[in-house]
């Protein structure tokens, strides 16, 4: 009796994340929360700033999720040194408090966005998979002003032309608004997947790790400027 072969799904693997509190039940608390679902696992755990840098280094995580008050270096400068040693590491700042000028200067340094340490279970996910996703995590009027002033008063020097097409910096420029790729592809009259293309498009040209990124890029540097 012949038996044909059995045919094995391809899934997708887990998103790689690591996550740094100094606080051992604070760790422990995020670590079971995104351990119970099957599209994320911790890979590593550290206690404070260097330790994540060094984690990030060695494994390239897809997410660091970054406490702010670490010791021997805290979330802000952990951010800024992951994106240099894995810039593609997406960076999720934990804080007691949303205060507008802590998160300028969290997207300032790299951070895609932050999380409030009181958030639901519910809120944690929903927030490390848009940040995964490459979605918005700052959203509106309001996240326009933010990374407006995210993107000024640093010192850069203007970036090389870059070759965007048209239509990506059409993207890019709704991006910056605060748009979701949903608000974006009704205005352009596209489908949601074109928009999202858009954008991994843009992520890749400019050498970023996130629509976050990109947007404080394209502000600091005037790629938005119509010539």
């Amino acid at each position: 009796m012949n038996h044909l072969p059995r045919t094995t799904r391809r899934s997708t693997p887990p998103a790689r994340i690591i996550i740094a509190d100094d606080h051992d039940l604070a760790r422990a608390g995020l670590r079971a929360v995104f351990d119970d679902t099957r599209d994320m696992t911790v890979i590593g755990e550290a206690a404070d700033g260097k330790a994540a840098v060094e984690l990030c280094s060695q494994l390239q995580p897809n997410l660091a999720v970054l406490d702010v008050r670490m010791p021997n270096m805290d979330g802000l400068e952990a951010t800024r040194a992951i994106k240099v040693v894995c810039h593609r590491t997406s960076v999720l700042i934990v804080s007691f408090h949303a205060d507008p000028e802590y998160i300028v200067e969290a997207l300032r340094l790299g951070a895609v966005g932050y999380l409030l340490k009181d958030a639901s279970r519910e809120q944690i996910l929903d927030t490390a998979r848009r940040a995964l996703s490459g979605e918005a995590l700052l959203h509106g009027a309001n996240a326009a002003e933010l990374l407006r002033r995210a993107a000024t008063n640093d010192g850069q020097t203007p970036s090389p032309r870059t070759n965007l097409t048209p239509r990506e910096r059409e993207v890019l420029q709704r991006v910056t608004e605060g748009q979701t790729n949903r608000e974006i592809a009704t205005a352009l009259e596209i489908s949601p997947g074109t928009v999202k293309n858009h954008v991994e498009h843009i992520i890749a040209k400019l050498a970023v790790s996130d629509r976050t990124q990109a947007a404080v890029y394209a502000l600091r540097h005037g790629l938005l400027v119509t010539e």
